[in-house]
């Protein structure tokens, strides 16, 4: 009877157990849940601090319920609630190893939903658009209309952003919320509907809207566009609260645009960037553009002393910039020094001023400064074996120069191993002269930096390219 008796209260303490494991699981998940809850009420009324301390309990919670009851029926709710709750505070690695499977699952309940839009944020950090719209993708006919908005704003950002504008356009069609209008204005950019985009962005303009992200959109106009870009930014100037910096930095980047199209708005843009950021770094930089415009246009090596008063005003100006300033001046120095003071009786005086020609073309970007001093060496060394290169040089920044070029070049330079070259007959002479072209230009590198060890700079072969400097024109070494 006693034993009975014993056997019925171990079964019913069994019993007991089983129960009180059943509360742990409840009890854990339903204050997961009512956490959630809160954090999410939370994030509505732009609470955000304290919307990121409760997902913090919402993970703590969930963990807890998996390290201690890892094969419960709460497991797998318990898992996309902390990976919902790691995404929401930004630790988006962790959370996607929690998340994926509400990707791959076809039962889709309010919890899974959510977990596919926490997996697409997370991917869209993390900078994997494919991922995050395929998570996306799935949400655009949820049964929730605020979940489905979000998805459907999400998947045309990513259209966007992989560059399927007019998709991007067609999928915001009927979404009335403040982003979607700034991203239909990046779309129609993107798209070269840029009268369009224009007249969306003056609308907003209007309203005074400071929240939207006008830098994206000027970049994007630009790209089809660069002038209306720059009228663009003229409509952005009517905006409140632009920081001096800020309207610098867009009106350097403008002109810097400008340049090839339109030099004389460039020209306007950096000296307002000056105006406007007064000592900044950007306003120093928009005074280094300046003189790099200036440079473009140069002609003659007279033309350089004005440049150099101005970049020693710069110096003296634009402290943070010292370094890149003096590296400028020392260069246009050079040039004007060796053009100026060279002549047929200087001893390789041909060799010199090709490389002050390399110098006003690589590093000054003054092409046409650099077609001159080329063009003097078959003038005032006729017989140098460097004459050919520098003609082919000058060619290469004169086209219509080139077949005045080939004509002396035929008739004087025939057997030059620089035009065997171009034939196809390249030569053992080619690769010499090449290489003391490139000693001679090492020689004078360790001459002017004490600091460069000889032998650093190669001397045979390709020579190493100076930097350019700030502004002026691209061309490239013949």
């Amino acid at each position: 009877m006693r034993g009975r008796f014993r056997l019925l209260i171990l079964l019913a303490g069994a019993g007991l157990i089983g129960t009180l494991a059943g509360c742990v699981y409840y009890n854990g998940m339903y204050n997961a849940n009512r956490l959630a809850r809160s954090a999410r009420q939370a994030e509505r009324e732009g609470r955000t601090l304290q919307a990121s301390s409760l997902w913090g309990q919402v993970a703590t919670k969930a963990e807890s319920v998996l390290v201690r009851h890892p094969t419960s029926k709460y497991a797998r709710e318990a898992t996309l609630l902390r990976g919902i709750a790691l995404g929401r505070m930004g630790q988006c690695e962790q959370a996607i190893a929690l998340l994926g499977e509400a990707a791959f699952t076809d039962r889709k309940s309010d919890l899974t939903e959510e977990a596919l839009l926490a997996h697409g944020r997370c991917h869209v950090a993390l900078g994997n658009l494919a991922a995050a719209d395929a998570a996306f993708s799935q949400l655009l006919d949820s049964k929730s209309a605020e979940r489905r908005r979000e998805a459907r704003f999400h998947h045309a950002s990513l259209l966007r952003q992989s560059g399927r504008n007019e998709e991007a356009i067609r999928a915001l069609s009927g979404l009335t919320e403040p982003r979607a209008a700034a991203e239909r204005v990046l779309a129609l950019a993107g798209a070269g509907r840029v009268r369009e985009a224009m007249a969306l962005t003056d609308s907003l303009i209007a309203q005074g809207d400071t929240t939207r992200r006008w830098d994206s959109v000027v970049v994007l106009v630009a790209e089809n566009n660069p002038s209306a870009a720059s009228h663009l930014l003229d409509r952005l100037g009517k905006l409140p609260n632009r920081t001096p910096d800020l309207r610098a930095r867009m009106l350097l980047d403008d002109g810097l645009r400008l340049i090839r199209v339109d030099s004389a708005r460039a020209t306007r843009r950096f000296r307002e960037a000056m105006a406007i950021g007064r000592n900044s770094e950007t306003a120093g930089r928009a005074g280094l553009a300046l003189v790099g415009l200036q440079l473009a246009r140069v002609s003659t090596e007279s033309e350089l002393p004005s440049l150099l008063d101005t970049l020693r005003q710069l110096s003296t100006r634009f402290k943070t910039l010292s370094v890149d300033i003096a590296r400028f001046t020392a260069v246009v120095a050079d040039v004007h020094s060796v053009a100026t003071k060279v002549t047929p009786d200087s001893i390789q005086g041909d060799l010199r001023l090709f490389l002050a020609a390399e110098s006003a073309r690589d590093s000054l970007r003054a092409p046409v400064l650099a077609e001159a001093l080329f063009r003097r060496i078959p003038e005032q060394w006729p017989v140098s074996p460097y004459a050919p290169k520098a003609i082919l040089a000058a060619q290469q920044l004169n086209a219509g120069w080139i077949d005045s070029a080939q004509l002396l070049l035929e008739e004087r330079y025939f057997d030059s191993p620089y035009l065997a070259t171009i034939r196809g007959e390249a030569t053992p002479d080619y690769q010499q002269l090449e290489d003391s072209l490139g000693a001679f230009a090492a020689t004078l590198a360790a001459a002017k930096s004490p600091q460069v060890r000889p032998g650093a700079t190669p001397t045979g072969g390709r020579r190493r390219r100076p930097q350019p400097v700030p502004g002026g024109s691209n061309v490239p070494e013949p």
